[in-house]
């Protein structure tokens, strides 16, 4: 992973400034909701007690049945089409069955649906009734309460026979519909609203299942209550929509409505609401469960009021951005809960409050993330940019052979006046240089110092050497005389190559350019290889226009010869040359292969260097080799701004050197 990437990485550190800014934003947002909701709770209390003091609110003895308002006229006829808008607000009776009770301006209306399969019937007249499948209707008023029995043998009308002596008020005759069918019997009726019932009792007997036949399930009424509505609505705080419940959640009292309308600081959008509802306020309850008509709320809060808890709970608005408190509290009289007291707010200014902290926290926060990723942007930048130049300086400080770049040796050493770490590695490489430098430069010269060295005492063991042969040896001392005079032979031509590599470079550097066509100087060499090859086989390839170049054509020559006596050590007797000539948009490529063995991984890099060569060591009597061939070849390359390499043919069956050549400079003529 570069600097650079490395730096970023650093940088998005920084990311942990937003992140805690939005759980600090979150922490506030959840005080503030904290703050509202015990305000609210507080003026629920407040209601609750008044709503008490002024007896507006009853306690209230065990459970009761519900009187929902009829939306609409009911027909009693025993089919429940009438009781459709009512049915998700039945409530159990029995084992399973289900009652609905509503009210208008005719009367109190009562719907019993029974589950039954196997019916035992008998008609109420029947002595026999009470042991047959049947219906226990109790009625309670203020002076007293009565039972009736109603049973049918058959579907249709049917009249209730009262089972208790007569009650003042209460009526002597209850006209009812009995309908069934093979899932069980419905019984619909209608009673009078006069005088005004205070409890309503149903029983249900099932012959197959036995019980007490007169038994019935004995309630008060509840229902929703205009008074209660109006006392409601004077103790209620303003803006704050009331409901006062019973502890199942049946609907008693309302007032007010919830203030959905946008108030003076704006309304939010629908992005600040996602961003509201998704990142701060995570804990909102659905708005479908807290409907504003509807005659029961079946929710987690009204059950926890309901047992003497207040409560508390945020749910998303009706309308978009909004959100709304609800505080639940019960309604306690003598030690009794007599109901459920629901003050709901809804509120715009916590979402946008918090939207605005958010919004400006995390502007800010990138703004900051941005600068200061800019600025580690900048100085990886310039930390690589910087490195990278050290890097290039170090790389071309040394050339191949050695030498130190001619641009370092006249200038000094890049970033060396930084006072930070890069500018001390930069002088420790300076140094370092310097000393690799003056060892290179003694290594250079070595050869032609050893040889200037050597000439005089060489000429002196030759000179005893030939006053030897003029002298009376013994015969055994004359081949010790001919191994003295070999050697010396050898070790002058030792001297002789170590002196020749620096004319090499002198002549090579003193070479005169000129413009001429390479095909006529390949073509050239091509024809005077062929009779020193023997049966081997050369082949030139030569372009088919001319190929110009401004380049020394006879150190092209001496590169291609020494390349020629380097491919003949290697390519068999019956073997094969190529020698090709290509056009090069910057230049020109000779490339010589032959057939033969394969380089050495190891060597490829390394055969244009001084002094190193393939071949086996010499053998005595053979003249030594000293690999300075290929180093020609190198010299005559780089003189015309190219380079010299090697590589194995791609099928394996031998070796091409290839010398790429860009041309020589051209020299101005002084005026």
């Amino acid at each position: 992973m570069t600097l650079r990437r490395k730096l970023l990485l650093v940088a998005l550190c920084t990311l942990a400034l937003p992140i805690a800014g939005w759980l600090y934003v979150r922490q506030m947002e959840t005080l503030l909701r904290e703050g509202q909701a015990q305000a609210l709770l507080a003026s629920a209390r407040a209601v609750a007690r008044s709503l008490v003091v002024t007896g507006a609110v009853a306690s209230e003895q065990g459970k009761g049945w519900y009187v929902q308002q009829a939306p609409n006229q009911i027909t009693v006829d025993g089919y429940g089409d009438d009781w459709a808008p009512l049915t998700p607000w039945s409530q159990p009776l029995a084992q399973s069955g289900k009652l609905l009770l509503a009210e208008d301006d005719d009367g109190l209306y009562l719907y019993v649906d029974v589950p039954d399969t196997r019916r035992v019937r008998a008609d109420g007249d029947d002595a026999n009734a009470l042991a047959a499948d049947h219906l226990v209707l109790t009625l309670a008023s203020a002076a007293g309460q009565r039972r009736y029995l109603l049973a049918s043998a058959a579907p249709g009308p049917l009249t209730a026979r009262p089972l208790d002596p007569a009650v003042a008020g209460l009526p002597d005759l209850i006209t009812a519909q009995w309908q069934e069918d093979g899932s069980g019997y419905r019984v619909e009726l209608r009673l009078s609203r006069r005088p005004p019932l205070s409890a309503l009792g149903v029983g249900v007997y099932n012959a197959s299942t036995g019980g007490d036949p007169m038994a019935s399930d004995t309630r008060p009424l509840l229902k929703f209550s205009g008074t209660l509505s109006d006392e409601l609505a004077k103790l209620a705080p303003d803006r704050v929509q009331a409901r006062v419940l019973s502890p199942q959640g049946w609907l008693l009292a309302r007032s007010g409505r919830l203030d959905t309308a946008p108030g003076s600081d704006g309304q939010p959008g629908w992005f600040a609401s996602l961003i509201y509802r998704s990142l701060l306020a995570t804990r909102l309850e659905d708005a479908n469960l807290w409907a504003q008509d509807v005659p029961r709320l079946d929710t987690h809060e009204v059950s926890t009021a309901g047992t003497g808890t207040p409560v508390s709970v945020w749910r998303s608005g009706e309308e978009r951005g909004s959100v709304v408190l609800t505080a639940a509290v019960p309604i306690e009289q003598a030690g009794r809960i007599g109901g459920v007291l629901l003050l709901e707010q809804a509120s715009r200014i916590v979402p946008l409050l918090a939207n605005r902290a958010l919004l400006g926290l995390l502007l800010t926060s990138f703004g900051v993330l941005l600068v200061a990723g800019g600025i580690l942007l900048a100085f990886a930048t310039t930390l690589s940019l910087r490195l990278g130049r050290l890097r290039n300086a170090v790389e071309r400080a040394q050339l191949n052979d050695g030498r130190l770049d001619g641009l370092f040796v006249q200038g000094r050493f890049p970033m060396t006046d930084a006072t930070d770490e890069i500018g001390d590695l930069a002088r420790s490489f300076e140094r370092l240089f310097e000393v690799v430098g003056g060892y290179t430069d003694y290594l250079r010269t070595l050869a032609s110092k050893l040889s200037h060295e050597l000439n005089t005492p060489l000429a002196i063991v030759k000179s005893s050497l030939d006053n030897l042969e003029h002298a009376a040896l013994p015969p055994e001392a004359q081949p010790y005389l001919a191994r003295a005079r070999d050697g010396v032979a050898r070790l002058g031509a030792l001297v002789r190559a170590m002196s020749e590599s620096s004319r090499m470079e002198r002549s090579i550097m003193a070479a005169e350019p000129e413009d001429v066509d390479l095909r006529d100087v390949v073509r050239g060499c091509a024809d005077a290889y062929r009779p020193l090859i023997g049966p081997r086989r050369l082949d030139c390839v030569l372009p088919q226009s001319p190929l110009h170049l401004h380049c020394a054509p006879e150190l092209v020559a001496q590169a291609l010869d020494k390349l020629l006596d380097n491919a003949l050590s290697f390519t068999p007797e019956q073997g094969w040359l190529r020698l090709t000539l290509h056009d090069k948009p910057d230049g020109a490529e000779i490339e010589l292969a032959n057939q033969g063995p394969l380089l050495p991984e190891a060597m490829q890099g390394r055969l244009f260097d001084s002094l190193v060569s393939l071949r086996d060591k010499a053998t005595p009597g053979d003249a030594p080799h000293l690999g300075l061939g290929l180093y020609v070849v190198r010299l005559v390359a780089e003189r015309h701004g190219g380079m010299a390499s090697a590589r194995n043919l791609d099928d394996g069956s031998g070796v091409a050197f290839t010398l790429q050549l860009h041309g020589m400079p051209r020299q101005r003529l002084s005026g």
